[in-house]
């Protein structure tokens, strides 16, 4: 198949594990995961901000691990644990990270949201005791226009105290 400017583009059918679940999309070999995830699997906690990879509100958990869904190929994650901020709650109920961005008023807009909170969760997951300054590392390729990122400290820190308990 040729695109407009005449180059060839394969197709493939990709097995993607997203929230637990096993999937088989057809996905052009170019297709980034933030694609697959918005508009084939209609995954839309996945928010779709720069388009370059510098505001983090495409951010999901590969193998457990923050990566930019606008910057990945889908084929990249084939066979790989991805998460997506709507994987977190289990049985209707908010995840720890969810929950207290939720309490500590660490959303705003919301727009920026889902990416701090898998941010969040992947730190936690990396380091269940963090310091602020490591909070600030790891949301650091994380945007937001409404706050001055103090509540979403805050939000961090309670989420790591509940999981402490």
């Amino acid at each position: 198949m040729e695109n407009p400017e005449g180059v060839v583009v394969g197709k493939r059918v990709l097995g993607l594990n997203v929230n637990g679940r096993a999937h088989e999309v057809a996905a052009a070999d170019g297709a980034l995961l933030i694609d697959v995830l918005r508009d084939t699997l209609q995954l839309t906690g996945t928010k779709r901000g720069c388009d370059g990879g510098e505001c983090g509100a495409c951010t999901v958990l590969v193998d457990g691990r923050p990566r930019l869904a606008c910057s990945t190929l889908a084929v990249q994650v084939e066979g790989r644990r991805i998460e997506t901020v709507e994987g977190l709650a289990r049985q209707g109920r908010l995840s720890a990270v969810q929950q207290a961005f939720h309490e500590q008023l660490g959303a705003q807009c919301g727009f920026c949201t889902p990416g701090m909170v898998m941010a969040a969760e992947g730190l936690l997951r990396a380091n269940p005791r963090p310091t602020v300054d490591d909070i600030k590392a790891a949301l650091a390729g994380n945007l937001c226009r409404c706050t001055g990122y103090v509540k979403v400290i805050e939000s961090v820190q309670a989420a790591a105290a509940r999981l402490a308990t």
